[in-house]
């Protein structure tokens, strides 16, 4: 007895005269399936064989089997981790901070721990701080008196325009407030009180 050919994944079967067909066969409720002839030359979805590029299994392979040659040896060490190598540096930063402290003497600056200095307050020119304000208030003042020379020439005004005219009065006040006339000038009382 001449022994079957194997089929292949689309249950092929070809014969030794070159003819293929799909053999005859039983359906689950007992009635048989004719044989089917394939036309010389077909091949069905299920026999084409899939395009496989080495160098993608390789790298496929080389996941599997343990990531970068020769890093092998790098795997039994306990901490790989990126993360767990800062945490162990912020570790050891706190116990050298602590450390040194005890050894200054156990004051504790006000900040974190990182801290090693207390911060220096910058001292402020409060004499510059007036004048300072007193020239932003002055170009203020300037703005809204030329918005009120245009208002009395028969100008319109928009509403934000209107509202700085308004502020004159409050602009002077603040003005005096910091010891300047309505020119931005220092009072005549406070330059005799300098000098």
């Amino acid at each position: 007895m001449p022994s079957m050919p194997t089929p292949t994944k689309a249950g092929i079967i070809e014969t030794n005269s070159g003819e293929r067909h799909i053999p005859s066969s039983v359906r689950p409720d007992g009635t048989k399936r004719k044989e089917i002839k394939i036309r010389p030359g077909y091949k069905p979805p299920e026999d084409v064989e899939v395009y496989k590029n080495r160098t993608a299994d390789g790298w496929k392979q080389r996941k599997e089997a343990g990531g970068i040659p020769g890093a092998e040896g790098l795997k039994g060490s306990k901490d790989d981790s990126a993360v767990s190598n800062k945490n162990a540096k912020r570790r050891e930063a706190r116990k050298k901070a602590k450390f040194s402290e005890e050894l200054v003497g156990g004051e504790k600056t006000a900040g974190s721990w990182r801290e090693k200095e207390p911060k220096k307050v910058e001292e402020v020119d409060l004499e510059a701080e007036k004048e300072k304000k007193a020239r932003n208030l002055k170009k203020k003042l300037k703005q809204a008196k030329e918005l009120k020379d245009k208002k009395e020439g028969g100008g319109v005004l928009l509403p934000e325009q209107f509202a700085k005219v308004i502020k004159i009065n409050e602009l002077i006040r603040e003005l005096d407030a910091l010891g300047f006339n309505a020119d931005g000038e220092p009072n005549a009382k406070e330059q005799k009180a300098e000098s």
